[in-house]
């Protein structure tokens, strides 16, 4: 009965923190720049007052990603340094009972923290996201390059859109290269330019282009028109038509469901860049989700202190994981982007070493 009365103490106590916490980063985050942004946007007359009040909530899935994980970790920062403080963590030891008993009504709202944080960042936020350009009015990019290539990886074309929206392809610019094995190097043999290209779920078909000879020397040796010109046939072009529709969004634009189909898709036709960028995001959002449990250890860890020990040691060394966390990861995204690191080692690292952390800090302060 006394283990139940203390994590049902050691919950309400955390779980109340954590959410003074994520309701204070959130607002703290927004007032700076969202939302004097907003404010002067509808003075201005440009957004009207419905307008400014949907903006605000589907920014809310955006913020509320990252305070979730902040929130948890400052929360049981503080609540471990007033039971510490309070000698209530001493009182609790020397029942007998252990640290990691202690701390298992915050590894339980961890987890239940981690799966919100997970629907939010793979459901609400693709949603929200989506939604915010449609209320802004603001365009998406509708260019788009597909690279086709040999089965020995070199490059035997390139596909450049320079329009296209669900039901047209426009002003696309097709670059030939030589076969790499009979000229030693990958030289352009022509261009076409075409104002439309028709697609049938079979084909990419140009149609009135002009067609641009290259010699093996670098020179315009000829220009013809061509009609009903097949440029991409079969999976190849079912997989570019894909891809071009899912290149005008961001990652956190697209649901768990779709974001694997275009990693799929990026794979099949070789698109490594793209393909370990996007992969590194998929896995980053299962790590940031886990994220909440690793700092919630860990601010339980950091907030434990002896009586004379200082308060600001824990707080100081959470704000430097918060900052170096998410400050670094652009960083692991164009490691993996660059295949310097894979996806999956580019994703792992900061939650392996946070993990490194919690034992170093465990054994340092001897719980």
């Amino acid at each position: 009965m006394k283990l139940k009365l203390l994590d049902k103490y050691v919950l309400s106590q955390v779980f109340l923190a954590s959410f003074a916490c994520i309701f204070i980063f959130m607002i703290v985050w927004i007032m700076p720049e969202l939302l004097l942004k907003t404010v002067q946007r509808t003075i201005n007359g440009t957004y009207s007052i419905e307008m400014a009040a949907s903006i605000l909530i589907y920014e809310m899935p955006k913020v509320l990603n990252i305070a979730l994980p902040v929130g948890i970790l400052l929360g049981t920062i503080l609540t471990f340094d007033k039971l510490s403080k309070d000698s209530e963590i001493t009182i609790f030891r020397s029942c007998g009972i252990p640290f990691h008993r202690i701390i298992a009504p915050v590894v339980l709202l961890s987890i239940f923290v981690m799966g919100l944080t997970f629907v939010v960042g793979s459901k609400f936020l693709p949603y929200s996201a989506n939604k915010l350009k449609d209320i802004k009015g603001e365009s998406r990019s509708s260019q788009f390059v597909f690279p086709v290539k040999n089965e020995d990886d070199s490059m035997d074309k390139i596909l450049i859109v320079s329009n296209f929206d669900e039901n047209n392809i426009r002003n696309v610019i097709v670059l030939n290269f030589y076969d790499s094995h009979t000229t030693g190097s990958s030289l352009l043999s022509s261009i076409f330019v075409s104002d439309f290209v028709k697609y049938d779920y079979k084909s990419w078909t140009i149609n009135n282009a002009k067609k641009y000879l290259i010699s093996e020397s670098g020179i315009f040796s000829q220009i013809d028109e061509t009609r009903n010109l097949p440029i991409l046939e079969g999976s190849s072009a079912q997989n570019a038509y894909k891809l071009m529709q899912y290149s005008i969004y961001r990652d956190r634009e697209l649901t768990n469901s779709q974001i694997s189909e275009y990693i799929k898709l990026l794979k099949q036709e070789r698109m490594d860049d793209e393909y370990r960028f996007m992969l590194n995001k998929y896995i980053q959002r299962f790590t940031h989700s886990f994220m909440c449990v690793i700092f919630a250890v860990l601010g339980a860890i950091l907030g434990f202190s002896k009586p004379r020990e200082q308060k600001f040691i824990g707080m100081l060394i959470a704000v430097c994981v918060i900052f170096l966390y998410y400050i670094t990861i652009p960083f692991f995204d164009l490691l993996a982007e660059k295949a310097i690191l894979s996806p999956i080692v580019a994703s792992l690292i900061v939650p392996i070493s946070a993990i490194v952390l919690i034992f170093v800090l465990k054994k340092s302060k001897d719980l």
